[in-house]
């Protein structure tokens, strides 16, 4: 019987998911010509349906501990990737952020469209130094205009209680903008695995870790960072 549930809930929530993505996303492909932070507040309420779908449907919910780890103003937030879950919650978590993402999902019909009017930062990630220094401008740019910036540090979804290499771009970053790094771990990849059709009822944790002052040495913050923000997740993986 909670096979069968789950499979239903699944198939339920994966069709208005689809739809809640094509749809919108097409009608209302004008607002990409809208000023870049009202592009911003629509993205925000879609991706707050989105929670409320996955919440109804899916029985997915979650909670957020630390928030007052994260401070009112600039910051990097470096995040666990597990799941396409959270990618679909950071404009409700953070208004307006600058979210640093692989540049071939800009090339996505209408999605990457958005994607370039809501101010993300496509990063080539075999451009090497070009790519970083294009990078590091734009994180520049958004941090004058008052946005935090959101950086997956693997750069790709990785599984609970899989430890995989950080990428140079969140030292880069660090060095750069001279800001404090906020590490955000959490558990979703339990719930909504990477390439699963399947969704689990339960509650995602989000949790942000004291952050990373400046004046670290580059090879001290990725240390620190890497041993605390895995260190977290791993603990969270018992929690969903």
């Amino acid at each position: 019987m909670q096979k069968l549930e789950l499979w239903a809930r699944s198939i339920a929530f994966n069709a208005v998911f689809l739809f809640w993505v094509i749809v919108p996303t097409s009608l209302f492909v004008w607002v990409v010509f809208l000023p870049q932070r009202r592009v911003a507040k629509v993205v925000r309420f879609w991706q707050a349906t989105f929670a409320w779908f996955a919440k109804k449907i899916a029985g997915i919910d979650y909670v957020i501990k630390g928030w007052g780890n994260v401070p009112s103003g600039a910051c990097i937030i470096a995040a666990k990737h597990q799941s396409a879950w959270e990618t679909c919650l950071l404009n409700v978590l953070f208004f307006d952020p600058a979210i640093v993402l692989k540049k071939e999902l800009t090339y996505i019909p209408v999605w990457g469209w958005f994607a370039k009017a809501s101010g993300l930062i496509p990063i080539d990630r075999k451009g090497g130094v070009k790519a970083l220094v294009i990078m590091k401008k734009a994180a520049s740019d958004a941090i004058q205009a008052g946005r935090k910036i959101v950086i997956f540090p693997q750069g790709t979804r990785v599984k609970p209680l899989v430890h995989k290499p950080y990428k140079v771009g969140v030292a880069a970053l660090y060095q750069e903008l001279t800001l404090p790094v906020v590490p955000m771990a959490l558990n979703s990849g339990l719930l909504w695995p990477k390439n699963s059709f399947l969704k689990k009822k339960g509650v995602v944790t989000i949790e942000f870790l004291p952050p990373i002052p400046t004046g670290l040495s580059r090879s001290a913050m990725m240390r620190r960072l890497e041993d605390e923000l895995e260190a977290a997740s791993d603990r969270l993986a018992g929690k969903a």
